[in-house]
């Protein structure tokens, strides 16, 4: 059993990590804008604002405002045009952040998050750009 949890640790580190608390979420996001992948592919881009506030667009859609809080462990998210939140399990990796929505399976690939190389443009009177 000891090796299996080794083996688990050393193939995914975000598994052998506490998920980050909203604090360290918050220091390591603010003034910041990523971009989310899974599997390589760049799905979308997300800004973070003061005040726990986002910008959201999948690749090549509109944008979306939002604001962000923690439910115990987990970082969801609340955007304006969608009731329901989108919770996730944030890990550092060393050059961005690992996660896991909080429907995934433990089996599902993580999706990562890279500081993106251009801002998140919104253009729009509601977006505040």
């Amino acid at each position: 059993m000891r090796a299996l949890l080794l083996v688990c640790a050393l193939a995914s580190p975000a598994l052998a990590l506490s998920p980050m608390t909203a604090e360290e979420f918050e220091a390591h996001v603010t003034g910041k804008t990523l971009d989310y992948s899974l599997d390589g592919a760049v799905y979308g881009r997300e800004a973070y604002l003061p005040g726990r506030k986002v910008h959201w667009a999948r690749t090549g859609g509109d944008c979306k405002t939002g604001t962000w809080y923690p439910e115990g462990r987990q970082i969801c998210f609340l955007y304006t045009d969608d009731p329901a939140p989108k919770c996730w399990s944030l890990w550092p990796d060393g050059t961005g952040l690992a996660g896991r929505f909080a429907t995934d399976s433990l089996t599902t690939s993580f999706h990562l998050a890279r500081e993106a190389a251009e801002p998140l443009v919104c253009p729009g009177p509601d977006l505040g750009s």
